[in-house]
């Protein structure tokens, strides 16, 4: 059975200390009580507006770290910037508009590879690989290989908020012929957005997925039980997960 990877959002830890201003509570610890707890990486977007994570949570995260960092940045110079100058493990080119909470879905990939290359280019030249958030989409995927990125994270928020069972099932089959289309591209395959107890097995159990990127849910849940054991809990169901679809 291969391992499926959990990556830990810590973007609403900063969240909740901007709230208030000052540093507590500080997103590095959260990054270390992840680790203890099983993530295989940390997952921080420092977006335009720096809504969240901010430039020196980045610069310490890039320092501090012990296991891997996954940047996720808008297609932007100034962001691209901030990525080659802390080559992070991997970067995550994302969809973003000010206006929006939280990312409301994927990158057109299709439609704008022209100006995307340029940023998938930079990113690899400095030996960062490079990541694309995409819909379930066949020619997203397409020209996310055509472009040259190294991996697709496929954005699972429409099947976690489907309302009923047939919009759900139907959502989770577009990912699933999806996640097989990019291996068969030779894209590596991750997915994220939405996750929770409730819908995170369906989706570890699709073989060709290796990563899951999973934050608010488990930031939330953290105040009830704790992020140790949130974690703990989502790394066990998505482990159980894995093995039903073995």
């Amino acid at each position: 059975m291969k391992h499926l990877r959990l990556g830990v959002n810590i973007d609403h830890v900063a969240t909740i200390r901007n709230a208030r201003g000052g540093v507590h509570p500080d997103p590095m610890r959260a990054a270390r009580l992840a680790e203890a707890a099983g993530a295989d990486g940390i997952t921080a977007h420092l977006r335009e507006d720096r809504r969240h994570i901010s430039d020196a949570d980045i610069t310490r995260l890039a320092e501090e770290l012990t296991i891997p960092l996954n940047l996720e940045i808008a297609a932007t110079e100034e962001m691209l910037a901030i990525a080659l100058a802390h080559k992070p493990n991997a970067s995550c080119l994302v969809p973003e508009k000010r206006a929006e909470r939280t990312t409301e879905g994927g990158l057109d990939v299709a439609g704008g590879h022209n100006s995307l290359r340029y940023y998938v280019e930079s990113l690899k030249g400095a030996g960062i690989r490079v990541s694309l958030f995409v819909e379930a989409e066949p020619r997203q995927l397409e020209a996310a290989k055509k472009i040259g990125a190294h991996i697709v994270e496929i954005h699972t928020g429409a099947y976690c908020d489907a309302l009923d069972a047939a919009a759900r099932a139907h959502e989770l089959e577009r990912i699933q012929k999806a996640a097989v289309f990019a291996e068969e591209l030779g894209l590596e395959c991750h997915a994220g957005h939405g996750l929770t107890y409730d819908t995170v097995a369906p989706i570890a159990a699709i073989p060709t997925i290796v990563e899951l990127n999973i934050g608010h849910f488990l930031i939330g849940e953290a105040i009830f039980s704790g992020l140790e054991p949130a974690i703990r809990k989502m790394r066990s169901l998505m482990d159980d997960g894995r093995r039903s679809g073995a």
